[in-house]
């Protein structure tokens, strides 16, 4: 027990506060703590852990994005317009038309990081207006409401009315995000790509010495996170029900604290999908929890962002420091997680 939180600090520590944070939120309002209202916070963090598990990838392989939610509004319209023209379509070709437009708009990043040996940071603060610059000037702001019924009926794998009469849920959305940590989670840890990826973000010049194609680890890392954008951006209209050509704008920052708060280091070479998954939900938690108590959302941002500083430096901190009785039983670990 000792060793495997040793281990996992990020994790752990995300899960201690989250757990006060919880018992805290619940003595302030009786509807938190409820089975329902959790699967209301699970159903809307869906479409941000996509996005988290997608960047998680890069920032592993030491890189950054911030084109991810732009990206995914690009791939709403398109995918829609797509649809629209070959007559509806269903689920598995609306799944592949936006995993594919994704795709592309992920190697666009790749490409200009690796061939034209931009910074990360830059290459994607350039498609980010780059992208959304041209969404907004050829579809001038408007939403698109006539969708393919397919995409707008609710599928829920399950429902369960509860004595108070709220609804518990499980929608589509929340197994599609289920199934993107299982496979990112499967990419990360359990692939010849994945500890490429790893010691790639840990030591670049190292990797490149030792064979690994560097070229490979771009396109992999920002392509992944480009069909995550596409399934996500897919999940939104879903949800949602329209197309809004700027309802994604401004999610990458929130994506990207909340992913770095689950432990995945600017750096490279760090990360796990729970401590992303996690992050994201303390975020959601949050929020949700300000919401209920009739917090003003100008208030939001200020709260959430003073957690957020006080969880990520709660998990920086040597955890043998603050329980020095754990300190002899520390592991040495290394690599992927």
């Amino acid at each position: 027990m000792r060793r495997f939180v040793l281990a996992h600090t990020t994790e752990v520590a995300l899960i201690v506060v989250m757990l006060v944070l919880s018992a805290g939120l619940s003595l302030a309002t009786d509807r938190f703590l409820t089975l329902s209202n959790a699967f209301d916070v699970l159903n809307v963090s869906a479409v941000n852990i996509i996005f988290a598990v997608g960047l998680l990838v890069v920032l592993i392989s030491g890189g950054i994005d911030i084109s991810f939610a732009v990206a995914a509004s690009v791939v709403q319209y398109l995918a829609v317009l797509a649809l629209g023209v070959v007559g509806g379509g269903n689920w598995a070709l609306g799944f592949l038309i936006a995993g594919a437009i994704g795709l592309g708009l992920g190697f666009v990043n790749a490409f200009l990081v690796y061939r034209l040996s931009i910074i990360s940071i830059v290459a994607t603060i350039s498609t980010f207006n780059i992208f959304f610059g041209l969404l907004m000037f050829f579809t001038k702001g408007v939403s698109i409401y006539n969708l393919p019924d397919w995409l707008t009926t609710r599928v829920v794998f399950y429902e369960r009315e509860m004595a108070d009469g709220s609804w518990v849920e499980l929608t589509l959305p929340v197994v599609v995000m289920l199934i993107c940590c299982g496979a990112t989670w499967f990419l990360i840890s359990r692939t010849t790509t994945g500890r490429k990826l790893y010691a790639f973000g840990d030591n670049p010049e190292g990797a490149r010495r030792f064979g690994i194609n560097i070229g490979a680890m771009h396109y992999i890392s920002f392509g992944w996170l480009g069909l995550m954008a596409g399934i996500a951006g897919l999940m939104q209209a879903h949800y949602a029900e329209e197309v809004v050509p700027n309802a994604l704008y401004g999610r990458e920052l929130d994506v990207l604290a909340a992913t770095v708060l689950g432990g995945a280091r600017l750096g490279g070479g760090k990360g796990s999908v729970i401590g992303c998954v996690l992050g994201v939900l303390m975020v959601s938690i949050t929020q949700n929890g300000l919401n209920l108590m009739g917090v003003s959302p100008f208030a939001f941002k200020m709260i959430v962002g003073a957690i957020i500083l006080v969880a990520i430096t709660l998990s920086s901190a040597r955890l043998d420091k603050l329980l020095p009785a754990f300190a002899r039983a520390r592991p040495r670990t290394g690599g992927p997680r």
